[in-house]
């Protein structure tokens, strides 16, 4: 079963990390070994950064199990989809924060500090408006407030993409703050931080704000809210940015690379000399193949990723257990990538891939089977504890299926981009590796309704098609029943796509990964001179 996920972006780093040395050109940090004395402090620093990094993340994953509860509709719910889109985007302006920036105040600094305090800014006011944005419905349902979701989609997705903006500085500071030896604990930051972040912002908010969760688990008298609103949420964490910001921006000196820390002087471009390179990188012929498997492989499993979860909600599954699924299935996110890179580091790391791609297929039919029963196994709003088991194990099997995928795709950008350029060359791939799960996520969001039929209990001529009818058919003291769930069209296109995709992208990734080395290095169209 597949339930929202955060972006896969944070542990390509690490992935990374671990793939560099084997590279041409990092040999000569192939056996250095770490000395953390004197990186205690900037390793904290970086892992609380990260942290912070996963907090909008996080929230922004959690607002759609609440539109979903306050009568959304799944073009609603395509919509805001629009707010994850900055993780997939931030190629289109690395560049400007890698070579923008006043040197007196840091490099990083310079872009870090405001971003930070604005995250914090938009929280705060966000506090403010957010339950009224949010909108309200009363227990039978019939009257609400509909949410204004152009608003929510606007605020947070300027959240993500002040996020996406730190990334890009705590990222290159990583590389100075850190002795030269210890870079490669920037990964660990990175990838154990932003989990944590996701985790207080999605997980365990769901969690506290869930009143039914804390009178079960946490208090002794039940109450009609949880421990934590969204508001007092949101006023918390804008509180927690504007103070650390400020502490940060007071107290930690950015510092140049320094041989003394084991850096060595490197060549930077400028943002023209940038975009020329990435112009160059994306014309060549891997390149566009790579491009066009990325962009739709992801086709085949949109529907199950990004409206089972929903279903399983309109269905009665309580979103803080539908969120707290997570939890046990932590510990397989950590040591799958582990296991799978074990039969990723040959030539061929795409077998791999290869070979998950059926079973997700197949997992994603047993998950829409999964979403067909569930009405008929939740009685009274009670759901059975074995119902849960079903989902975990469901679950969890994707995401092995999932991790599969996603490692060895990771090992192979490892193996094939250009050491020259490999920073901007891996970012763009992993820019298209992103934008190829979120532009289906928001067309089968926004496909649903369309596909779905309904009929009026009480007027056969009312077909529900719309706001007017829909409340036509209510006030009439009928209900808008579905005769055929969009849902279920989806899955069948996508289950269909998927085999002929199979099919087709099978011959062109074994193709791909025939090609020479040098194949896939990047001809440079301009000679840059040190000054």
């Amino acid at each position: 079963m597949s339930v929202r996920k955060r972006q896969e972006r944070p542990d390509q780093e690490q992935l990374l990390a671990q793939s560099r040395p084997q590279q041409a050109g990092h040999d000569d940090d192939k056996h250095e070994a770490s000395d953390l004395r004197g990186d205690w402090g900037n390793i904290s620093i970086l892992f609380f950064l990260y942290l912070l990094q996963g907090i909008p993340i996080g929230l922004a994953a959690a607002i759609p199990m609440l539109l979903q509860n306050r009568g959304a509709s799944y073009k609603q719910q395509a919509e805001f989809s629009f707010a994850h889109w900055p993780f997939s985007m931030k190629l289109l302006w690395a560049p400007i924060v890698d070579s923008l920036y006043w040197n007196r105040f840091g490099r990083r600094k310079s872009w870090l500090i405001p971003t930070q305090y604005l995250i914090g800014i938009f929280m705060l006011v966000l506090s403010s408006h957010v339950n009224r944005w949010l909108g309200s419905s009363t227990e039978d349902g019939l009257h609400h407030i509909a949410p204004n979701v152009p608003i929510l989609t606007g605020i947070f997705f300027a959240l993500n993409f002040l996020a996406a903006t730190q990334d890009i500085a705590v990222d290159g500071w990583a590389l100075t703050m850190l002795k030269r030896c210890n870079v490669g604990h920037a990964s660990t930051c990175n990838s154990v931080g932003q989990t944590a972040g996701y985790f207080l912002g999605y997980v365990a908010f769901m969690a506290l704000e869930s009143a039914e969760f804390c009178n079960s688990y946490l208090r002794s008298e039940p109450s009609s809210e949880g421990l934590v609103t969204l508001p007092g949420f949101l006023w918390f964490w804008g509180l927690v940015f504007l103070a650390t910001t400020t502490l940060v921006a007071i107290f930690k000196r950015e510092s140049l690379p320094s041989i003394d820390r084991g850096h060595d002087e490197h060549l930077e471009l400028d943002i023209k000399q940038t975009y020329s390179l990435l112009f160059d990188i994306i014309k060549m012929k891997p390149i566009l193949i790579l491009t066009a498997i990325l962009l739709t492989v992801k086709i085949g499993f949109s529907a199950c990723d990004a409206v089972s979860s929903l279903k399983l909600i309109d269905a009665g599954v309580p979103k803080d257990k539908l969120a707290l699924l997570v939890v046990p299935l932590v510990p397989l996110q950590i040591i799958l990538p582990l296991v799978i890179s074990k039969y990723t580091t040959g030539p061929r790391p795409m077998e791999v891939y290869l070979k998950a791609i059926p079973y997700r297929i197949v997992l994603t039919l047993v998950a829409s089977a999964v979403v067909w029963i569930t009405p008929s196994l939740i009685q009274n709003h009670h759901v059975p504890y074995y119902y849960y088991l079903m989902l975990l194990i469901n679950y969890g099997l994707y995401q092995i299926a999932l991790y599969s995928m996603f490692v060895a795709v990771m090992a192979f950008f490892a193996r094939v981009s250009d050491p020259a350029v490999g920073g901007t060359y891996m970012t763009l791939l992993n820019t298209l590796s992103n934008l190829g799960g979120n532009w289906p996520t928001t067309v089968v969001l926004w496909m649903v309704d369309v596909l779905t039929w309904k009929r009026c209990s009480n007027a056969t001529d009312n077909t529900c098609s719309d706001s007017i009818e829909q409340e036509a058919c209510t006030d009439g003291g009928g209900k808008c029943d579905i005769e055929i769930d969009g849902y279920y069209i989806e899955i069948a296109v996508c289950l269909i796509y998927g085999v002929l995709w199979y099919q087709w992208g099978k011959h062109k990734i074994r193709y791909l990964q025939s090609l020479p080395q040098s194949a896939w290095r990047v001809v440079r169209r301009q000679r840059v001179h040190t000054s």
